[in-house]
């Protein structure tokens, strides 16, 4: 016998966990979710996640060179400072580390469940719950916090014939590090945040290397140093020094933001900073015009870097900017009919990251699925919540990426709201919805925050951008602090509420 939702009853007789919070993904924003929830104690809840391990993106972009490009201090959680990171920027082990250990320290190891990935997550409008279905069991929860992310599911290009190659393939998310690179002929597809990292690390060991440029990318120096022992130890014994770090961190990236409003002044020095940066590291004249950009800065993110400039300035090193024809099993075919034969072939192209994956599999009232509500871009109501879909709660969905900043500062003032609609559903039995006028005025209101922004108007082609809508659906378009005023605490206003069935709070079932 099955619900009308289709889930085996026997299932919801006896279902893995039954709490007040579920939620999906244990990276950043997923763990910090769930150390809020934690340190309340007043919520159960229970956590998701499809890996065997936590981590999320950091868990699973272990590529060769892979490092933050946001500074240590400020990319960490402000309730777990750090006063140990190695260096300015800190390595991808390094921030794993910081992760794994801040999931053991606040006790959320026991209430995750590893290697369950979710088919299905659905509405139960007659019991006024979430009932989520994974690979290994039913979990069911009043309300539900999806923190999959916007980097975690690979992105591959449409290219013809890709997986015909007889080489080595593998995207940089899913790095295979029992395949030898050295002396390898190596092609790396895409100049992204990734691929810059990469660039430099397969150039010290590989017989030829070959980089596939669709559009060159703006880099500017990477101001990094070691820390010493001693500012590592005034960092410990002195916590308001790296808070003060933190903070002056946090303006010095909030004041770059009228550059992505395509002010005059700022777009003139961070261009002249970046084209000084490509002038001083290529000597070789016409590689310095295949690396100069022909957009206006920021319309693809920024990136930084001391050592891709040098490693493209090699012999053994190719840019290729007339375009990928096609692949074949031997290798690559460009648009003016090269063949470019190669043993490993690196997808460096990003993620489905204006597409959230995870929106297929989560349905609403009246089994409405997410991504068809969001066939025309994402849309939410203070960027976390959505019409038809009752105390569901989105982490880094509809424009809350950066083009620059610390990603943590946003997933930190979502989580303070959502812990206290957490709480109002709880504390009040209710389950609330955004009203759809509330959410198209509040999307109306960043659309309009959009014109006028390099991003919209920039010249470039970026994942910013929603394909089919033209609406800028992945950034927020204004000021990091501004986001915070407007999405850091709980309101019901713009909420349609409902009582749900009175009883004893729930107790997780682990």
């Amino acid at each position: 016998m099955s619900t009308d939702s289709g889930i085996p009853a026997q299932s919801l007789d006896n279902p893995l966990s039954e709490t007040d919070v579920l939620i999906i993904g244990t990276g950043f924003s997923g763990l910090g979710m769930g150390i809020s929830l934690a340190r309340e104690g007043e919520r159960s809840f229970v956590m998701l996640e499809r890996a065997g391990s936590v981590g999320g993106t950091w868990r699973d972009n272990s590529y060769p060179g892979a490092a933050c490009d946001i500074q240590s201090h400020l990319y960490s959680y402000s309730f777990r400072p750090n006063p140990d990171w190695s260096r300015v920027y800190a390595p991808q082990a390094e921030i794993l580390a910081y992760l794994q250990k801040a999931a053991e320290e606040e006790g959320l190891i026991p209430r995750i469940h590893f290697n369950s990935e979710v088919q299905s997550a659905t509405w139960d409008a007659s019991g006024q719950r979430w009932v989520v279905v994974t690979d290994n069991g039913v979990h069911i929860a009043k309300a539900l916090v999806t923190a999959a992310g916007h980097l975690s599911d690979p992105s591959y290009p449409d290219i013809p014939g890709l997986h015909s190659f007889e080489g080595e393939l593998f995207h940089s998310a899913r790095w295979n590090h029992d395949y030898a690179v050295e002396g390898k002929r190596i092609g790396v597809i895409g100049t992204g945040a990734s691929a810059i990292q990469i660039v430099p690390e397969l150039a010290k060991t590989a017989e030829q290397l070959t980089v596939f440029q669709r559009s060159a990318p703006y880099v500017i120096p990477r101001k990094d140093y070691v820390y010493t022992d001693a500012e590592k130890g005034m960092f410990r014994r002195l916590p308001q020094t790296a808070q003060f770090l933190r903070d002056e961190l946090f303006w010095a990236n909030e004041s770059r933001f009228p550059q992505r409003r395509g002010v005059p002044s700022f777009i003139e020095e961070i261009s002249a900073t970046a084209l000084n940066h490509l002038e001083d590291q290529v000597t070789d004249p016409n590689l310095r015009e295949k690396l100069r950009p022909h957009y206006a800065i920021g319309c693809k993110r920024i990136l930084i870097s001391n050592d891709y400039f040098p490693a493209l300035d090699q012999p053994h090193v190719d840019v290729e900017t007339s375009g990928i024809a096609q692949v074949n099993e031997r290798g690559v075919v460009t648009n003016d009919g090269q063949q470019i034969d190669l043993d490993l072939l690196v997808v460096a192209t990003g993620f489905e990251a204006s597409d959230l994956p995870i929106a297929y599999r989560v349905f609403g009232r009246e089994g409405r699925q997410l991504a068809e509500r969001w066939k025309n871009g994402g849309r939410a109501f203070a960027c976390t919540t959505v019409s038809e879909f009752p105390n569901l709660f989105v982490m880094l969905g509809p424009n809350t990426g950066l083009g620059a900043g610390s990603i943590i500062y946003m997933v930190e003032t979502q989580i303070n709201y959502i812990r206290e609609a957490i709480g109002f559903i709880v504390e009040t039995s209710s389950e609330i919805e955004a009203q759809r006028e509330a959410e198209d005025d509040y999307v109306a209101s960043i659309d309009l925050r959009s014109e006028g922004t390099v991003w919209l108007n920039g010249g470039c082609q970026n994942w910013y951008v929603h394909e089919g809508s033209g609406r800028l659906t992945t950034l927020w378009p204004d000021f990091m602090s501004q986001f915070r005023k407007e999405n850091g605490s709980f309101s019901s206003d713009g909420y349609a509420i409902a009582a749900m069935p009175s009883g004893p709070r729930t107790e997780a079932v682990l």
